[in-house]
């Protein structure tokens, strides 16, 4: 596993930063957590699902839909797990 630049890590959680608070406490414990150990396939994933709206990522968040592709499916699913068990620990 390649070791992330500090400034690509930054970018990430900037870009993590949403409009809305219910998405930034979805996104930004994955993103400080399991980003930096990401690999490079799965943190260009990470970047295109930052691309997306907030609407369509709060709806795949809530699981009233899933996004059309299959690699950003898994990706919403993992992030969704992981906040999951994250509030397990609280």
């Amino acid at each position: 596993m390649a070791m992330i630049r500090e400034n690509d890590h930054r970018r990430m959680r900037w870009a993590s930063r949403r409009g809305m608070l219910e998405l930034d406490l979805v996104l930004a414990p994955f993103v400080d957590a399991v980003y930096p150990t990401l690999g490079e396939d799965d943190r260009a994933l990470y970047q295109r699902l930052m691309a997306c709206e907030d609407q369509e990522l709060y709806a795949w968040f809530l699981g009233r839909e899933a996004p059309e592709d299959p690699a950003l499916a898994t990706l919403v699913r993992r992030i969704v797990a992981y906040k999951r068990g994250e509030q397990a620990r609280v």
